[in-house]
């Protein structure tokens, strides 16, 4: 098809000449240009990607269990099994942190105290199985709404991250509870053997299933159903959906969003212990640990690759972890085997879904850190005061005189005790550094202090100098950090928390098994002679060493708090666009707080080797990580002051309590105690103290101090247009004009 046009006039060619058009004619490119553009809209659709990505983990899967670690397909049926109960565990932390944006670190505890409590009835009282069933989820859906109503509701103005904290806290004290309750049935821990729910008996070689396989096979899926119906169909379904998206909006439409947080938490405690109580027949139930790695951790990876959000994606995740988790086990025989696998999973989930993951996250308010007190120096109006000055002083000397006479009048086995309570300090300096300054929160800093210790105790033994070991060890300590605070460059606040607790569970059972890596020392640490004089073997020596070494640590601290360095992190963690705008390179300020809390976690580490004479073996526990943050919080993690005398207080707590269930339950009461009465912890109220006296001594004698009175009105203060003589007759005088100050 043609069409013939006539030139206009003006033209210098013949205007009488036409120009023929062919209108079926396109240009050559044109076609592949379509395609091009349509394929890439098609590949840019989220279903397309949704599609890529299962195809992609389905694929890796299946190269991971048929011939990276090949196992049975019995094997990876009861993987599936078990996967499918942390798929409870993993969809109630879903639940939760899309109704409140936090990570709840009780879910798995939630669930075991129910689980506790139904074996106990089951062995203790010989009850049948369904009654006890019933008594263990009825406990699990009560435990659940107590709990938000006490604790999440106080905090739903707070930030994120002191309710996060709060979840510790509740797990403490829960994983107390699971202590206690079997000795009300005349046991000293929950029983782990009893019989199944019925009868029923199927080999698949290699394996034998029961009735409780069974009983989770028909009781899971059809439960998920059920979920999955109860969110898109019922009205209240909705109403949670619609006050996870918006609780703002929510309230417009008049959805009762304080009860609508209730049924969200006690949907996510009935499922916790559903999980536990039939698990419990078949792997037993872990018993006071807090944050115990079998009813948390792969919950937790599973909820990850699910991006917080998407259930279904993390139920399905949930199991696959489950049976690559039996895959690898079958194929190593070592239980150490899998945390490395799973730490692997979470941080290339992470990494991976960062961007979306972050920008909810920013949306949404998952975490602020206005918590977060700073310290104010002591006005310069009153800083050369002499009173002050000699006031502070002799602060100084009481404390350090108590620290240096009270060992003296101890035996050795309370001034051991002593020199763990300053290392334990020292390593929640490095907490300081890295969450209080830097604002990156960390749940493995027991791991790099034992990285630490190994370098450090293999050192020792092989005749090398103390304080090159101590260096040595520090140095690898800082490099292990760094490269776990690597990822930190896109993974933000608390899903940073879980790939560094991820890493905690890893180090300890893995990284820091001699079994696996020959530079983890064995046998007897012997501590050396310094200078040929002081024997360190001796527990007041060593003490004394330890004393020393945190004071250094301490004026390190001071000194680079007021350094640029300091000033720089504090600028990241408050505003990070607004630092770049500076010229400031955040990934290098980043890495060198990773590097500086590691440094100093690992040099603890080193000491804490030669404390106990070996490696270290229980304080690796993932749940001493928590314990650690805990005690940082309780502080105040803007305050070293706060942490040495919360350290103080958890040693005094270690020092007179020798229950575990009550040691974790007076320290979870105190942390929830301090976090709703006292958010800027321990060092805030000394701060805040401090600055009433000042207060109080400045108006007395009449010093107008801006700093302690930013809360008068101008028009409040009395004018007096003199020069005001400050601390008279105590030998110095300085001139303040109240005009200009104001």
């Amino acid at each position: 098809m043609t069409a013939t046009l006539e030139r206009g006039g003006g033209g210098s060619v013949d205007e009488t000449e036409p120009i023929v058009i062919d209108v079926d004619e396109q240009p050559p490119s044109r076609g592949p240009v379509v395609v091009a553009s349509r394929l890439d809209a098609a590949l840019r659709n989220e279903h397309v990607k949704f599609g890529q990505r299962v195809a992609c983990a389905v694929l890796a899967f299946l190269i991971f269990t048929k011939f990276v670690f090949p196992a049975p397909n019995a094997i990876l049926f009861q993987g599936a099994v078990l996967g499918s109960l942390s798929a409870l565990i993993a969809v109630g932390i879903v639940l939760v942190y899309r109704a409140n944006r936090i990570i709840n670190f009780a879910q798995g505890d939630l669930g075991a105290v129910a689980g506790v409590l139904s074996v106990s009835l089951i062995v203790g009282y010989e009850w049948p199985f369904w009654p006890a069933l019933v008594v263990g989820l009825a406990a699990g859906i009560a435990l659940g709404a107590v709990v938000e109503f006490l604790f999440v509701r106080r905090f739903a103005k707070a930030p994120r991250l002191i309710l996060t904290v709060a979840t510790i806290g509740i797990a403490q004290v829960l994983a107390g509870l699971q202590l206690i309750i079997p000795t009300w049935f005349g046991y000293n821990i929950s029983p782990q053997n009893f019989p199944h729910p019925f009868d029923f008996r199927f080999e698949w070689s290699p394996l034998v299933f029961r009735g409780s396989h069974l009983l989770v096979i028909l009781t899971v899926p059809f439960l998920a159903v059920g979920l999955s119906v109860f969110f898109k169909r019922t009205r209240t379904g909705k109403a949670v959906r619609a006050s996870a998206e918006s609780s703002d909006r929510a309230l417009l439409l008049g959805i009762p969003v304080k009860r609508i947080g209730t049924y969200v938490w006690v949907i996510a405690a009935l499922l916790s212990a559903l999980a536990a109580v039939l698990r419990a027949p078949i792997v037993g139930i872990p018993i006071g640990e807090t944050l115990g790695p079998t009813l948390m951790l792969r919950a937790m990876a599973a909820a990850v690759i699910g991006r917080m959000e998407n259930l279904t994606v993390t139920f399905f995740a949930a199991i696959g972890i489950g049976m690559i988790e039996q895959a690898v086990l079958w194929e190593t025989g070592r239980t150490a085997a899998i945390d490395p696998v799973i730490f692997a999973l979470v941080m290339i989930a992470l990494v991976v879904q960062s961007r979306g993951i972050i920008s909810r996250a920013v949306e949404r308010g998952q975490s602020t850190w206005s918590s977060i007190k700073e310290v104010r120096p002591i006005p310069p109006e009153l800083r050369d005061v002499p009173i002050v000055r000699g006031t502070l002083l002799a602060v100084k000397v009481f404390v350090a005189g108590l620290l240096i006479i009270v060992p003296l009048g101890l035996g050795p086995g309370r001034v051991n005790l002593m020199a763990f309570g300053v290392l334990t300090a020292m390593l929640a300096l490095s907490l300081v550094i890295l969450t209080g300054w830097a604002g990156q929160i960390s749940l493995g800093q027991w791991a790099f202090a034992g990285f630490g210790a190994a370098i450090t105790g293999t050192m020792v033994q092989a005749g090398w100098n103390v304080f090159v070991a101590l260096v040595c060890g520090a140095l690898v300590g800082a490099g292990v950090s760094i490269a776990v605070g690597i990822p930190a460059l896109r993974i933000k606040g608390l899903f940073l928390a879980v790939a560094t607790l991820s890493f905690a569970l890893a180090a300890g059972k893995f990284f820091l098994n001699r079994e696996f890596f020959g530079f983890v020392p064995t046998g007897r640490i012997l501590r050396p002679t310094l200078f040929g004089k002081f024997d360190l073997e001796s527990e007041y020596t060593f003490y004394y060493f330890c004393l020393i070494v945190l004071g250094l640590v301490l004026m390190s601290l001071r000194s680079l708090r007021s350094s640029r360095t300091g000033r720089v992190l504090l600028a990241v963690r408050e505003n990070e666009r607004a630092v770049q705008a500076y010229g400031v390179n955040l990934i290098r300020a980043k890495l060198t707080a990773f590097a500086l809390a590691g440094f100093l976690a690992a040099l603890m580490g080193g000491l804490l080797a030669l404390h106990q004479h070996n490696m270290l073996g229980s304080q690796l526990a993932p749940e001493n990580n928590f314990r650690l943050f805990s005690l940082a919080v309780v502080g105040g993690l803007g305050s070293p002051v706060g942490v040495l005398v919360s350290t103080g207080v958890f040693t005094a707590i270690d020092f007179f309590i020798n229950t575990p269930a009550v040691k974790l339950a007076t320290t979870g009461f105190g942390l929830l105690l301090v976090l709703m009465v006292f958010p800027g912890g321990l060092g805030g109220i000394i701060y805040d103290g401090r600055d009433n006296l000042l207060k109080r001594y400045a108006e007395r004698k009449g010093i107008y101090v801006p700093s302690l009175v930013a809360d008068t009105r101008v028009e409040d203060v009395p004018p007096d247009e003199e020069a005001v003589l400050v601390g008279a007759g105590e030998g110095s005088e300085h001139l303040a004009d109240r005009e200009g100050s104001s």
